[in-house]
């Protein structure tokens, strides 16, 4: 019994370490262009990264509204928002859900920011982010912190929803952000 118990957890660490590689990102190389997007925010105004050109983006893809660990990151940004702003940065969040979702998630939380629709996941695919999750579809949790002249400077495979706005401004300090 102890062996079929061992042998049991063995191949479930093997399926695990597997489906882990095939979902591995490689992350964008800094100076990529970064994929253009056209998306709608939570009061249906349309956002395209070329409306953001001449300041910095941190685009943040994320699963789900109002989860746990997405509200956490959401309200670490809209805690920090004059630092971005004095950064020349405007942040963008992206999920799959719906406008009316991120309506409701923004007014929930306060969030000074867009929340971008990518609802046919156009976006996350252009970014590399598309995949699924308890069988949905959904975005991955990373960043890309894109630069004023629409480039990656960085992207963040691995994010800790309560430090991953610390780190960008940290980020965006040594890149030499502009601040006011």
């Amino acid at each position: 019994m102890k062996y079929a118990i061992a042998l049991f957890v063995l191949l479930v660490f093997v399926v695990l370490v597997m489906m882990s590689r095939g979902n591995a990102t490689e992350p964008m190389a800094p100076g990529t262009p970064a994929p253009e997007f056209e998306l709608p925010d939570q009061t249906g105004q349309l956002h395209s990264l070329e409306d953001y050109r001449d300041q910095w983006v941190v685009l943040y893809f994320y699963p789900k509204d109002e989860t746990p660990g997405c509200t956490t990151e959401a309200c670490e940004f809209r805690d920090d928002i004059f630092e971005f702003k004095r950064m020349n940065a405007q942040i963008l969040g992206v999920s799959f859900d719906d406008v009316e979702s991120h309506l409701k998630f923004a007014e929930n939380h306060q969030l000074p920011f867009p929340l971008l629709a990518d609802t046919e996941g156009k976006a996350a695919e252009a970014y590399g982010v598309k995949t699924k999750m308890f069988g949905m579809t959904v975005a991955k949790r990373q960043t890309f912190l894109i630069d004023p002249a629409g480039n990656i400077a960085k992207h963040y495979v691995k994010v800790e929803p309560a430090k991953h706005s610390d780190e960008i401004l940290a980020d965006l300090e040594a890149l030499g952000a502009d601040a006011d």
